[in-house]
């Protein structure tokens, strides 16, 4: 979650400054689906647990207060995907689907998003294969913004992109 200027223009910052990612499944000026999915050489559950505690995974340069440590996740109906800190608090999402081990679907327009009028649902699924287990994580966001979200699209993958990365590294080949 960028922290400084206007949404729009952080965001095609970044956008401007990474490569165009090839994980945006489908943009326009009024929404967007990004996925990126890893294969890792662990079990679902643990995958599960890891998931389930930002705070081990998330990058503190997409969060409000600059430190991960302050992310927390309750894995339940209605439970929120916050950051709280001295200064403020930040519901990131809400969760609207669980299926422990399997699924973990969260409603919020993350970071700099939030200030639109944007929905956005992001689902990881975990689903077992030979070497471990598929993460899947599939961000699609619609409604109405300030700027076209196409162009913003790319930036939001590569954020999205730098997650499910930064988890999949927890679970190094043979770890």
């Amino acid at each position: 979650m960028i922290r400084r200027g206007g949404p729009a223009l952080a965001l095609l910052a970044l956008a401007a400054a990474s490569p165009v990612g090839a994980e945006v499944i489908e943009a326009t000026d009024s929404g967007f689906t990004v996925r990126h999915a890893r294969t890792v050489a662990a079990q679902p559950e643990a995958v599960w647990a890891a998931l389930v505690a930002p705070a081990r995974w998330w990058s503190a340069a997409h969060s409000w207060s600059g430190d991960a440590a302050n992310l927390s996740l309750d894995p339940r109906i209605g439970g929120c995907f916050c950051e709280r800190w001295a200064a403020g608090e930040a519901e990131h999402g809400r969760v609207i689907h669980v299926a422990k081990g399997r699924l973990l679907r969260l409603a919020g327009a993350l970071g700099p998003l939030q200030g639109e009028a944007l929905s956005g649902t992001l689902t990881v699924q975990l689903t077992p294969e030979s070497a471990g287990t598929r993460v899947e994580a599939v961000y699609v966001v619609g409604g109405h913004a300030r700027f076209a979200l196409r162009e913003i699209a790319p930036a939001v993958d590569q954020v999205i992109g730098e997650q499910v990365t930064r988890l999949a590294a927890l679970f190094p080949e043979g770890g």
